[in-house]
């Protein structure tokens, strides 16, 4: 007895020369459209690496600024700053984040949550210099002084709510057979979330991390009204504290062409930085869609 094999149907045959035309039009559209779109990045990222190589060097990354107008000098006490900075911030943030993610995808169902969930809304949308105001008038006047924590803490109104959101969003992509099986075996709820739910979640809860930690690097205006800003190394979160973006915005406005060199190299490090983080967390979230499917 004979076997028919099916041959599949090629339905492109039967696709019309006009519909062709077509799909090939809007397909080229699209991608003018999108090489239009990142022109100005190109352009920005162009500018700023011709700029900003030119100070790059030793000194840069490992002396503090000198005398207006002498040779030499750099920013080392503003990348420590900024570490110090956003260090203390994740710090805050990380667990604040995480913590708020766990209870509104898992336990939160009430009045409670909905709240938690549209203050982390509103703060998303907030100008970071309204951050900055609140932190200033509530830590900075309290204390009588400007400070790398008050900055940090200024940092983490900001930092927060792109942790607690994205995670969320993260856990909720976990299966729920993954939960009913664990619950199944007698495990603990909490267990269950610590032991199943997060690790499964892990890479995407690593990187709504580094998206907000992308976010506060590049913020200025809190810093500005919480930190103040430091030319000397400083290592005492309590006392006022340089930061990159700060320097950057202090030099940017200077007459004396050394500085501002000094300032386009900060900008270059800063945006190699947010490229770096964010570069990582696109990758990171790939392979945590892949991994959930």
């Amino acid at each position: 007895m004979s076997v028919v094999t099916a041959r599949p149907v090629d339905f492109s045959a039967h696709v019309s020369p006009m519909r062709r035309f077509k799909d090939r039009g809007f397909t080229a559209a699209l991608w003018a459209a999108g090489v239009l779109a990142m022109l100005p990045l190109f352009a920005i990222v162009g500018y700023v690496v011709a700029k900003g190589v030119a100070a790059l060097n030793l000194d840069f990354y490992t002396k503090t600024p000198v005398a207006p107008g002498l040779p030499g000098g750099g920013i080392a006490q503003s990348f420590v700053g900024t570490g110090m900075i956003v260090g203390v911030a994740m710090l805050f943030a990380v667990p604040l984040g995480v913590l708020t993610a766990v209870y509104l995808s898992e336990y939160g169902t009430g009045r409670l949550a909905s709240a938690v969930r549209f203050v982390a809304e509103i703060l998303l949308s907030v100008p970071s210099i309204v951050a900055g105001a609140f932190i200033w008038a509530l830590v900075v006047v309290t204390l009588g002084h400007f400070s790398a924590l008050a900055g940090a803490i200024a940092i983490t109104v900001i930092m927060w709510p792109i942790i607690a959101r994205a995670t969320e969003e993260v856990l909720r992509l976990v299966s729920n057979e993954l939960r009913e099986g664990a619950l199944a075996l007698g495990v603990p709820r909490w267990k269950m979330v610590l032991r199943v739910v997060i690790p499964t979640a892990g890479a995407g809860i690593f990187t709504a991390i580094m998206l907000a930690v992308a976010r506060g690097l590049g913020e200025t205006a809190p810093i500005l009204l919480t930190s103040l800003g430091n030319d000397f190394m400083n290592l005492n979160p309590s006392q006022p504290t340089d930061a990159v973006p700060l320097r950057i915005y202090n030099y940017s406005q200077t007459a004396i062409l050394s500085l501002r060199s000094l300032a386009w190299g900060g900008a270059l490090n800063l945006l190699l930085a947010v490229l770096v983080l964010s570069i990582a967390a696109r990758i990171l979230s790939v392979r945590q869609q892949r991994r959930i499917r």
